[in-house]
């Protein structure tokens, strides 16, 4: 098992490494403070951590020495509305939602997606910040809205480990969108999925879905896997067509997703009910996993509370390790597990955390 976890939660970036065959927390960052982001960047080794600070706004960090220390880096921010002026009539990212690290031809290339739905690209490390115009200027993106927040905002960033120029991204509610050349230029993918939340005849709109997650498989990049909020789906060109997947049970509905990073007919998924309710199906926290492309699943429980839990898994609290056996999931309700195996048994090793927005395993 990898040797290192790392948790973003509501009250810090808490860092976990294997004990005695447990495991402990080995320290602490930006304690009290919400941590809505974390990047280990295997390219490097640098660690990035995003935090929102409410009236004192979004922050970024770095640390070389592996969460150690940090140094304090500009946010991305959006540029004033007319071009000049102090910037108060433009927007303003109320929240960093996922930091993605560029191809290894491109080192130092760093991604960020915000609410209100902007995509940001640093090439050095995080010193400096430009939007990605070719995307926020996109006309369709009128009619994007929020999903869980009240803005649209910018999820999931798949960068191709072939071509660092060929980039996926996720918008809820705004649907997946596809550059082939670094982002200057734009199409809307995401063919196939459906929004149930709409008019009917708007279902197929492919510019109004909310993909709550999307991953890609490190090795055969092409597949694309999308938790959606109406269903699975998945895709075998990147995300510009999905087929939906039926099979999964107990529920197709939640909001975290991984995949295999050798075998992209493998995904875990963390079934809930949905809309109102966003709790456990019958109270019994589950991972679903296929191993055939969606064809059929295995229901995972071993070692998970299995009656009267309220545990919920955000898009980023389900993460695979680089050799595919290793899990980790955190939970709203602050549990923490793992699972060694592929997800067949898992062992807490917390209860009693803050409220986790993301679980990242280091390289």
């Amino acid at each position: 098992m990898v040797a290192t976890l790392h948790v973003a939660s509501r009250k810090g970036l808490l860092t976990f490494v294997p004990d005695g065959g447990g495991w402990r927390l080995d320290r602490t960052a930006f304690l009290g403070d919400p941590v809505t982001a974390v990047l280990p960047d295997g390219r490097d080794g640098a660690l990035y951590a995003a935090l929102n600070l409410g009236h004192f706004g979004v922050k970024l960090h770095r640390s070389d020495d592996g969460g150690t220390t940090w140094t304090e880096l500009p946010a991305p921010a959006f540029p004033p509305a007319d071009g000049g002026g102090d910037g108060q009539d433009g927007p303003s990212v109320s929240l960093i939602w996922t930091l993605a690290a560029g191809g290894t031809d491109r080192p130092g290339e760093i991604w960020a997606g915000t609410l209100p739905g902007g995509l940001f690209r640093s090439p050095d490390r995080g010193a400096g910040w430009s939007l990605v115009d070719g995307l926020w200027n996109r006309p369709e993106r009128a009619e994007w809205f929020g999903g869980g927040y009240d803005l649209p905002g910018i999820h999931s960033i798949c960068i191709d480990p072939r071509d660092s120029g060929r980039i996926t991204v996720g918008v809820s509610c705004g649907g997946v969108w596809i550059s082939d050349d670094g982002g200057t230029e734009w199409r809307l993918g995401g063919t196939g999925l459906r929004a149930a939340y709409m008019p009917p005849e708007r279902a197929g709109d492919r510019g109004i879905q909310d993909p709550h997650r999307l991953v890609q498989c490190a090795t055969a990049p092409d597949t694309v896997w999308c938790q959606h909020h109406n269903g699975i789906f998945r895709s075998a060109d990147r995300g510009d067509t999905f087929t939906e997947i039926t099979a999964a049970q107990p529920s197709a509905f939640g909001f975290a997703v991984a995949v295999h990073p050798r075998d992209p007919q493998t995904a875990w998924f963390v079934p809930a009910v949905k809309d109102e309710c966003r709790v456990p199906v019958d109270g019994r926290l589950v991972v679903s996993r296929t191993r055939n492309g969606g064809a059929s699943f295995d229901v995972l429980a071993g070692g998970l509370p299995q009656a009267t839990t309220f545990d919920l898994v955000y898009r980023h609290a389900l993460d695979v390790d680089a050799d595919g056996r290793s899990l980790a999931m955190g939970t709203t309700t602050g549990n923490l597990w793992v699972a060694d195996g592929g997800g067949e048994r898992w062992t807490a090793v917390s209860t009693h955390l803050p409220p986790i927005n993301q679980v990242a395993w280091a390289p």
